[in-house]
Formats: C-alpha cells, sequence, structure tokens
C-alpha cells in the first residue's frame, strides 16, 4: 500500500496536527508502507526528512503554524506519477489539501480526509462570525469527494454531522506512555503545587479565562501554588505583561524531554478551551499523571472523566474552574486516585492501535474502490 499524505502542517512544526502526522509515517515506517508527504516549507523544516516534498509558503491568517503554500500543481502531479499511490489523503483544507482534492479527482486515485480544526469556532474568537456560512459552504464542497472522512473523537462527529457532513469515522488519538511518564518528574521543578497549561497561545484557546483563573484564585489558594504555562503564539507579550505580578513562569514552546519533565514535574493540568476536535495535550498529561481541569465542550470531555480523572467545568466561567482546582489542590487523596487513574487511562490508548483501525480503514476505503472499478467495467460490457 502506497500513501500519499497532503497537509499544510507537519514536523518539526508544534501543533496537534504535526505531531499526529509524524506519528502517523513512524507507523508507516515501521510497517513497510510506502508514503510520500506534501507539505508547505517552512524555517522550522531545516534539514531534509526522507519522502516530504516541500514547497514555497506563507503564514496562515487565522493560525500561522499552517501555511499556504505556493505549489505547481504539475510539478506535484509529476511526482505523484512517479509514486504512483493507491490513496490519497488530505489533513488540512488549505492550499495543500485542495491540490490534493484535485490530484485525486484528476488522478482517479481514492480520496480520504481527516478533520482536525474547529475553524468555525476560530472565527467567533476572532470576530468574524459573519463569514461561518461561507466557511461550511467551501469545507462541504472540499470534503464532498472524500469516501471517508475521519474525525477525532464523537463530539466532532456529532457536530460535523449537524452540518450535513456524511462518511464520518472515528480515528482517535494515542499517547507514548514512555515518552511522558511519571518517572520524568524532578522535586528540583518547586516546592509548590504546579498547575500547568500547554497549548498555543492565542485567543481560540480561551486564555481570557485562563487569565481570570489565575488572576481570581482564592488567596489561601494562590498562596499555595505555581502555574507554568508552556507555548507561543500572539497572545505571549500579552499574557507575560498581564499575569507579571502572579506565581507565573512562561516558557515558550518546548519539545521532546524537557516538555516530558514539565508535565511529570506538575500536578494538575488546567485547559479552558472550548474549541478542541480532540485535546492532544489531556492524554499527554494523563500519560504523565495529570488529572485535567477541562471545559464542557469540544472534544476533552470525551477524554475526561468528571470526578475520576479530572473535572469538567463550565466553558467561559472562570469561577467553575477554580471551584474545581480549589477542590482538587485541598484534597489529596482526590487528587492521587485522579492521578492513578488519568495514567491507566493514557496506558489504554497506545498509538499503535489507533493507527491499526486507521490502516484498516485505509484498506477498506481501497478494497470498495476496487469494487467500483469492477462493477463499472461489468456495467459498460
Amino acid at each position: 500500500m502506497r500513501i500519499a499524505l497532503f497537509s499544510d502542517t507537519y514536523h518539526p512544526q508544534v501543533n496537534g496536527v504535526a505531531r499526529t502526522l509524524k506519528r502517523l509515517t513512524d507507523y508507516f515506517e515501521k510497517k513497510g508502507i510506502e508514503y510520500k508527504v506534501f507539505v508547505p516549507e517552512t524555517d522550522a523544516r531545516k534539514e531534509q526528512y526522507p519522502n516530504v516534498h516541500s514547497f514555497t509558503s506563507f503564514p496562515f491568517i487565522f493560525y500561522p503554524e499552517c501555511r499556504t503554500a505556493i505549489a505547481n500543481p504539475i510539478t506535484i502531479e509529476k511526482q505523484l506519477k512517479e509514486f504512483s499511490p493507491d490513496l490519497i489523503h488530505v489533513t488540512t483544507p488549505l492550499s495543500m489539501g485542495l491540490i490534493g482534492v484535485h490530484c485525486a479527482k484528476k488522478m482517479n486515485i481514492p480520496l480520504v480526509a481527516s478533520y482536525h480544526t474547529h475553524f468555525d469556532f476560530y472565527l467567533d474568537y476572532y470576530k468574524m462570525t459573519w463569514l461561518s456560512p461561507l466557511l461550511w459552504k467551501y469545507m462541504k464542497w472540499f470534503h464532498s469527494r472524500a469516501q471517508r472522512i475521519f474525525v477525532p473523537s464523537i463530539d466532532t462527529k456529532k457536530h460535523l454531522e449537524s452540518k450535513g457532513f456524511q462518511h464520518l469515522s472515528i480515528w482517535s488519538r494515542g499517547v507514548d506512555c514512555e515518552a511522558f511518564s511519571p518517572s520524568k518528574r524532578t522535586n528540583g521543578l518547586n516546592d509548590k503545587f504546579t498547575l500547568l497549561y500547554v497549548g498555543r497561545l492565542a485567543p481560540e484557546k480561551d486564555l481570557e479565562t485562563l487569565t481570570k483563573i489565575i488572576k481570581f484564585l482564592p488567596p489561601a489558594v494562590k498562596a499555595t501554588v505555581q502555574w507554568i504555562i508552556v507555548g507561543d503564539g500572539p497572545l505571549k507579550k500579552e499574557m507575560e505583561r498581564d499575569l507579571k505580578e502572579e506565581n507565573v513562569t512562561c516558557t515558550g514552546y518546548l519539545n521532546g524531554g524537557e516538555l516530558a519533565k514539565i508535565y511529570a514535574s506538575s500536578d494538575l493540568f488546567v485547559f479552558p478551551s472550548a474549541s478542541e476536535t480532540f485535546g492532544n495535550v489531556i492524554l499527554e498529561a494523563f500519560a504523565s499523571g495529570l488529572p485535567a481541569v477541562v471545559a464542557d465542550k469540544g472534544g476533552v470531555t470525551t477524554i475526561v472523566e468528571d470526578g475520576k480523572d479530572g473535572r469538567i467545568a463550565r466553558a467561559h466561567h472562570y469561577e467553575s474552574f477554580i471551584e474545581a482546582i480549589d477542590e482538587i489542590t485541598g484534597n489529596e487523596e482526590l487528587h492521587k486516585s485522579m492521578s492513578r487513574q488519568a495514567r491507566l487511562k493514557a496506558e489504554h490508548l497506545s498509538w499503535d492501535s489507533i493507527f491499526k483501525k486507521l490502516e484498516f480503514e485505509y484498506r477498506e476505503v481501497l478494497s470498495l474502490s476496487f469494487e467500483e472499478v469492477g462493477d463499472e467495467r461489468v456495467s459498460s460490457l
């Protein structure tokens, strides 16, 4: 089986889509599945990666981590003909995704798509809700040729079903429980109860609520905790300015061993974003032994079990988050129990099992495509 992936973001960029696709291509290599990746060029990708074709690009206005590529479809068609893929998988609805859809149609190659980002939620945060009808018209057209659309959670599946999407299938997410583990904990980080946020520092993550949580914690709780904020983005400087009087450390982007150590050395994960299709960072926190306090909207609600491995608070209501944080930080036995349950859940969500299911669905789509070709030949005779 040969797979051509089209994406507007990829390793070593730091976001959920890029990390998931790198995990997927690692799985392809382990399983001997041939693949090519077609992505925009980026300063972060200075070294050459095997099987990756990069094209000149510039940042996408709403999400700079996704790039808009300037690529000649004829060049890509030539590269595809040389590779002769059995299947094209488009993962983003921007320039490279469009080229993937175009090539699949023109070259009669079976097409699947995956949906990773609620761009309609982003419009709300950027005061552009009026564009929503146009966005959905485009998104439905973009995905219309896909024989299967993979979504990361039941919540996302329901959201797309409500917009009239069909052929939806859940492709969940996993976590590496060796890379992220309580064993990476170091007691030298600080001697306070550490509250952690990991994610892009941008409006769609509801950082307004996070800032209010930090500022309005009861004095008795505030005196016992330390905040660590990991990530970068357009709101980084603003957050550093607004929170300079608080017990907050902003680290910028972290990756690999540094990120794993920060997770394991913290005590509670706080994530107010209500726009997630899944929430990979929640699983990383769970694997590190951290319970999580999350919003009651989005894909995060399919990961956290309220009262068992964390708390689900009211989205956009900082008081609800504070109540949950107060409860967990003030009850050592509850915190320990939630930590154990979080780690146990993560241990049952391996990437291999997730990708085996995806591979099965790839083969199912190919099988159905061959049957359709056979039926067409029979009818023509």
